[in-house]
């Protein structure tokens, strides 16, 4: 797992020991950049479920501007931090060790260019943060963009969501990466 380009490009980035975290591949993470382009220079994101960081990092790399990154498992978080000291790019970062859940009701925080969603795997909870941030549309940018990463297996129709609506999906292999975005009237 490395950062793929940006002032970052080439270095390493530390595993979560065990299994708690599953990370983005370097395929899936440049498919995934490759789709954002430019459009990520300047930008501010949040990557819920942080992990390594993998995401938020390679963000940064690319040169957005801010990049909030909350993760709960004390093990993820501290790779995360020792991720993001060694790339050299905590000026844009903001590390908040806690429950993405709650992180997402609190006041003040957003609007999001873009939130990127990659929870544990089969337990619903990419679903349950969907619904969360449809609930608070106000989290996403007006252009912005929630990305889901799961396991295809995961996949169920969003259909009752009032504020957002699925553009896109795209899968790499085991990885499925679902796009929504806020409906025209919001």
């Amino acid at each position: 797992m490395r950062v793929i380009s940006g002032t970052a490009r080439g270095h390493k980035l530390k595993p979560v020991p065990g299994e708690s975290t599953r990370p983005v591949t370097d395929r899936v993470k440049e498919a995934l950049f490759d789709i954002l382009g430019a459009w990520i220079v300047d930008s501010v994101g949040l990557d819920l479920f942080g992990g390594t960081g993998a995401v938020g990092i390679e963000a940064l790399s690319r040169g957005a501007a801010r990049v909030t990154f909350v993760e709960r498992n004390r093990k993820a978080l501290a790779v995360l931090q020792e991720n993001l000291q060694h790339t050299k790019l905590t000026a844009g970062a903001t590390v908040i060790g806690g429950d993405a859940f709650r992180f997402l009701l609190r006041e003040g925080i957003g609007p999001f260019d873009w939130i990127y969603v990659a929870p544990p795997q089969y337990q619903g909870l990419w679903l349950k943060a969907l619904q969360r941030i449809d609930g608070r549309s106000q989290l996403l940018a007006p252009d912005g963009f929630a990305i889901i990463q799961i396991h295809p297996k995961e996949e169920q129709p969003t259909d009752e969501l009032a504020h957002l609506y699925l553009t896109d999906r795209r899968k790499y292999g085991s990885t499925l990466l679902l796009w929504y975005q806020l409906r025209e009237q919001d």
